[in-house]
């Protein structure tokens, strides 16, 4: 999925990046809505997902890779 991800493919399923962000230490605080609210004890920043007819919106892809490189975050074993 991390491979899918990271070479750009914008069709991925909304299931499959939830389970990817949660890897990397990203718990789910609340949902709203249509936003599921991600949050991480060494970021600052919320991850705001939304499910759309089941995929992952690109923006939103693009802010969590942004996240993980800004903040040198690791998959978790």
């Amino acid at each position: 999925m991390l491979e899918k991800v990271l070479s750009g493919s914008k069709n991925i399923r909304f299931t499959e990046f939830v389970t990817l962000v949660e890897a990397f230490g990203f718990e789910l605080s609340r949902i709203r809505g249509s936003h599921h609210i991600f949050e991480h004890p060494g970021v600052p920043e919320i991850l705001n997902l939304q499910n759309h007819k089941g995929q992952v919106k690109p923006y939103q892809i693009r802010q969590f890779l942004q996240l993980v490189e800004q903040y040198s975050l690791e998959l978790e074993e």
